[in-house]
């Protein structure tokens, strides 16, 4: 399994597969890896096209060094700004859940190095909208007090929010201050996503800025997104970023 080290010393694991630019950059979600359904089906699609493609685990994710409940959002960004050291000119970014929101960084921090962008049921922000928002005030003493706080999780172990993942994450958002997308972008949503809204999907439509954005809504898709028809959506949206960058 190829890696590299960040400047930040963090030992990030990736998979690069050669082909013709613009090359395509798959950013995963929250406690998600490489490996997950999207991510290969993006990749066996490049290849069938000749494309470049990269994945990567964040640090404390799948097959990366490093511990997931000591990371934060700003972590995970400078992890993904490494990644894309390994690519030749501008890429076009696919960020899945909290993928979306390190793309919104990317995209922010270098956007010389992007060509167009598609997210998944983007959750920008959700450290404080999210977790932070919905917290009652016995959970926010207890969160005070202990430093962390324990969710149960429909996808695998309870889920671990520490104090700087809340704290750290307040210097990340991006739907406070402008945003602009100077590039073709695409964002995919679920009606029934129980995670991420459309409300949510529409705020960031409405708050970013840009000449050439869509929102697609799929009814019935959920958080997931992977049923034969979402992948294949996916796929199409990445043609259409091509073909408009």
């Amino acid at each position: 399994m190829p890696d590299f080290t960040s400047p930040q010393g963090r030992r990030i694991a990736y998979d690069l597969t050669p082909g013709e630019g613009p090359g395509v950059v798959f950013l995963g979600g929250f406690r998600s890896d490489k490996e997950g359904t999207k991510a290969l089906h993006l990749e066996d699609w490049a290849r069938r096209e000749g494309r470049a493609f990269l994945r990567f685990d964040y640090s404390g994710h799948g097959t990366s060094g490093g511990s997931f409940e000591e990371g934060a959002i700003g972590d995970w960004a400078e992890d993904a700004m490494a990644a894309l050291s390994l690519t030749q000119g501008p890429q076009i970014l696919v960020g899945s859940s909290m993928g979306g929101w390190i793309a919104l960084l990317l995209a922010r921090a270098m956007p010389e190095k992007v060509a167009g962008l598609v997210t998944i049921a983007a959750a920008p922000d959700f450290t404080e909208d999210g977790f932070w928002a919905e917290m009652t005030g016995e959970m926010r003493d207890r969160f005070a007090a202990q430093g962390y706080l324990d969710y149960s999780s429909d996808y695998g172990e309870p889920l671990r929010i520490t104090r700087r993942l809340i704290e750290e994450g307040r210097g990340q958002l991006v739907l406070r201050s402008p945003l602009r997308l100077p590039f073709p972008v695409r964002f995919l949503q679920g009606t029934a996503d129980e995670d991420v809204s459309v409300a949510t999907a529409l705020r960031l439509l409405e708050h970013a800025e840009g000449d050439d954005m869509r929102l697609t809504l799929v009814d019935g898709a959920d958080h997931r997104f992977s049923t034969p028809d979402a992948l294949d959506l996916i796929a199409r949206s990445v043609e259409e970023v091509t073909a408009r960058s």
